[in-house]
């Protein structure tokens, strides 16, 4: 719902509904899959495939889980819940790129099909005992912020631009809305990345290192506003503040709270880059969603290598890489686990997308709808009877 509120407020107003929904209809659709099976091909043992994914049966339908989960004092449901929380808002993520455009029934279709094969297996491959365990994502750098930004990419290129983008696009229709979701969001990525440590004890780093990156994103972003316009913008700051989450995502747990802050002021400033070369490439990346999840996670992924204390990933596999390797080793490991994710977003997305379309289903909506707004073609609702015109029911 956080992510609905930031998402919905930069659209037009005749699309705020259908935008927030394709966040909101996921609290619904990822729940099931991942109840159903997503979680046990996540986390459980695959046999001869376990480097790559996991048993659909073991945890199918949230069945057998252990009372313990991996010697962690945690009931294994809740485990599983918690985990579902990022299933839920990965493929949410993505909407951003796609939205008063994208076919409602396409993204209810395509997403369920996306978590099962794309972010299940990235999540087992990373998380859940597979081939890139050497990783050093703390709470999803890679499985969920650079698996989004890149799917979002590849989606966005398939569907083409808006009709009257970018010349006919009008500002955020409410920016008090993004306001609000920035931080429901910045509240919400204490849970994310704080719980990621698994217990109370030591959760206080992450806690920490989550919230001063949040602020030297803010702080940056407003700083290259002001230098290159005069202006601070509240849009800008709410985008910094993600940017900085963002970043920190995969190195919560693993750097100081000074590293923190350099991961959140060097990310916000490299994806307020990487917007103003998506205006240049006349890429429509509706609201920045590779240019601020992808490439903030692409960041965060590295700059963990470059800023990982020893003592901090001493339990972690990547530990023993950094005293065998040395740092260069850690940061190319990084590297090669960022480039296998890009290839497993991007191949997955594209097959899935293609396979939708070749049994019918169609990216996008037509272009009356898009003119009229998706809300009334997708949803038949309005949020803004008084802003759109249509008349009123008494």
């Amino acid at each position: 719902p956080g992510l609905a509120f930031f998402y919905g407020g930069f659209t037009q107003a005749k699309n705020v509904l259908n935008t927030m929904a394709m966040s909101f209809v996921l609290m619904g659709i990822a729940t099931l899959v991942w109840a159903m099976v997503g979680f046990s091909l996540a986390f459980s043992d695959g046999g001869a495939s376990n480097s790559f994914i996991g048993n659909p049966a073991t945890y199918a339908f949230l069945e057998n889980l252990p009372s313990n989960w991996q010697g962690l004092k945690i009931p294994g449901m809740s485990f599983a819940l918690f985990q579902g929380m990022f299933a839920i808002i990965t493929p949410a993520l993505i909407s951003g790129a796609l939205v008063e455009r994208i076919s409602f029934r396409f993204w209810c279709l395509f997403t369920p099909i996306w978590i099962l094969f794309v972010y299940a297996p990235l999540a087992h491959m990373v998380w859940g005992g597979g081939f890139l365990g050497k990783d050093l994502d703390f709470a999803g750098g890679t499985v969920v912020h650079i698996s989004s930004g890149v799917s979002a990419l590849v989606l966005a290129g398939l569907i083409g631009s808006r009709v009257d983008w970018p010349k006919g696009i009008k500002p955020p229709h409410d920016i008090t809305q993004i306001l609000i979701g920035t931080g429901l969001l910045w509240f919400g990525w204490f849970g994310f990345n704080g719980g990621s440590q698994l217990s109370v004890g030591g959760a206080e780093l992450p806690f920490t290192t989550t919230h001063v990156s949040a602020a030297a994103g803010l702080v940056t972003w407003a700083l290259i506003d002001s230098l290159r316009d005069s202006k601070a913008t509240a849009v800008g700051m709410a985008t910094g503040a993600v940017a900085g989450l963002v970043g920190i995502t995969p190195a919560a747990g693993f750097v100081s709270p000074a590293s923190g802050m350099l991961i959140g002021a060097i990310t916000s400033g490299l994806c307020y880059l990487s917007v103003q070369i998506k205006i240049k490439l006349s890429f429509d990346d509706s609201l920045d969603t590779f240019a601020v999840h992808g490439v903030g996670g692409t960041v965060g992924a590295l700059l963990t290598g470059l800023f990982a204390k020893a003592e901090l990933i001493a339990s972690h596999p990547a530990g023993l890489v950094l005293e065998e390797q040395g740092r260069m080793g850690l940061i190319l490991g990084q590297f090669q686990a960022v480039l296998i994710a890009y290839g497993i977003a991007a191949f997955g997305t594209l097959i899935i997308a293609l396979l939708l379309k070749s049994l019918g289903c169609n990216f996008r909506v037509k272009k009356t709808d898009e003119s009229s707004g998706l809300d009334i073609s997708e949803h038949g609702e309005e949020a803004y009877i008084e802003r759109t015109g249509a008349p009123k029911v008494i």
